[in-house]
Parts: C-alpha cells; structure tokens; sequence
C-alpha cells in the first residue's frame, strides 16, 4: 500500500489543475498503463487524506467521478478496488451466473437470504397467473464474484410445476442451473429497468446509497403456464445487458404518411 502511495507524491497544490482533478488522473493512468489490475485494492480515503494531506471531500469526489466511469468500484465497508470489466448478462438466454463467472476465471460464491413457502401478495399471483392467497416458493440470494456482490435475486417459483424447489442447496448450485435441468420454458418475458434499490438491497450488493442499478425481470413459461417470475438487480457499473439476434423476421414499422 506504501507503494501505491507513493504513485500520488507528483500532486501539485500549487497547480492550477483541481488537485481532485490530479489525484483521479494518477489513478486512471496506473489503471490504463495495467500498472494497477482488476481487484486490486486502492488506499482508503484516510490513508489518501493523511498521505496527501488533502480534505475528505477531495478525495471522494475523484473516487466518485472513477467510479460512474467504470473504472473504480466502491464497495461499502471494504474500500475502493480496481473496477474488472462489467459482466454481460444476455436478454434472450437463459445464463447461468456461476457459469457465466467461471469461465471468465473469476471465482462464483452465493449467500442464501431466504428460501421458504409463502403466500403470494395479489400483485405476485397475477405475474405468476395464479389465483389469490396461492401459495409460492420464495428465493432470495446475492451472487459473487471474487467476493465482490453483482447480482441480487429474488425468485418466485410455482410449486405444482417444480415441487422440489424449495429442497434444493443452491450454495451448491444455482436456482437457474437447477431449473434449467427441469424444463425448458416455451415462452419468455423480460423487462429491463434503471432503478435505485431499496436500502436492504444497497446493503446486500454493498454499493453507495442512491447507487444506479440495472433490474432485470423475467417470467418464463411452460405449456402456457407461468412457471417462475424473477427480480435481478444489478451495480450499474459490474454489469451490462444486451442481446444479439437475427433480423430475419424484423420488419420495419412502415412510416404514417
């Protein structure tokens, strides 16, 4: 860490470049030259505030500004590290996240929140086309990467179409690789959105309050019946969401004269 700060002794507060402005420009440079790689732990703003005996505020507007840039990821409790290049998630297939990560040569953990029985509010058995007061199972976990959190789950499972759900380790595997051995659905639904989570959830993914996220919802199908309704939410800056497809069939919409 020594070393790391000593890559700040060339500040100038004489200059007339904003010393944020310097301190956020040194560290793209150690980024950009692969001189600081992926995961690595940045020093702390106090060790910053001490070393370069410069306010709190300096420091965490240079973090901040690396941070909406994709460059730095601020985790809450543990520092500022190194930002990886975001995960892709795909909109038109079914992924398996700890796939997904293992084949990029990251390590996949997860942290089970809840796995139970409940009955569904009335706005979860119309997604799920279920009558009122139906029972459901009910998942929610946080998916890891090297220990960093990037994905939040929240799954609701019909349990006449997969009754052995809520039996599953999913420490052990994950609920999509588990559903992905029992069906393949016929339909699928999904709906992306920009969101600010809610503060459980900021607290799970270990991000700054008002952090962006992206939020993923999907209802698959099976025979016409709604088998799962799924809730992925996303650090705007680990992850990405694009599809690729064939434009065959695509028609453009004719033009209103």
């Amino acid at each position: 860490m020594e070393a790391m700060l000593s890559s700040f002794d060339d500040i100038d507060k004489s200059a007339p470049l904003p010393i944020y402005q310097q301190i956020k420009t040194t560290i793209e440079g150690k980024i950009t030259n692969g001189e600081w790689v992926a995961g690595q732990k940045l020093p702390s703003e106090n060790d910053l505030v001490v070393a370069l005996n410069v306010s709190r505020m300096t420091i965490n507007r240079a973090l901040r500004e690396l941070t909406q840039q994709g460059m730095v990821n601020r985790v809450h409790g543990l520092g500022s590290f190194v930002a990886d290049r975001p995960r892709h998630a795909s909109l038109i297939e079914l992924q398996d996240i700890a796939l997904e990560i293992a084949e990029s040569g990251k390590q996949h953990s997860s942290r089970i929140i809840a796995l139970d029985s409940r009955v569904a509010s009335d706005e979860i058995a119309t997604k799920m086309q279920m009558p009122k007061v139906s029972e459901v199972f009910f998942l929610s976990a946080v998916h890891l990467q090297d220990e960093l959190p990037i994905q939040f789950e929240e799954r609701y499972v019909n349990p006449k179409l997969v009754p052995e759900f809520i039996q599953q380790d999913f420490n052990r595997e994950t609920s999509t690789a588990y559903l992905l051995k029992q069906f393949r659905p016929d339909e699928m639904e999904h709906v992306v959105s920009a969101v600010i989570p809610d503060l459980q959830v900021q607290n799970f993914l270990k991000i700054e309050r008002n952090q962006p996220c992206l939020q993923l919802k999907r209802r698959t199908w099976i025979n016409q019946q709604v088998v799962t309704q799924v809730t992925l939410t996303y650090p705007g800056n680990r992850y990405d969401l694009g599809a690729r497809y064939a434009t065959n069939d695509y028609h453009s919409r004719p033009q209103s004269a």
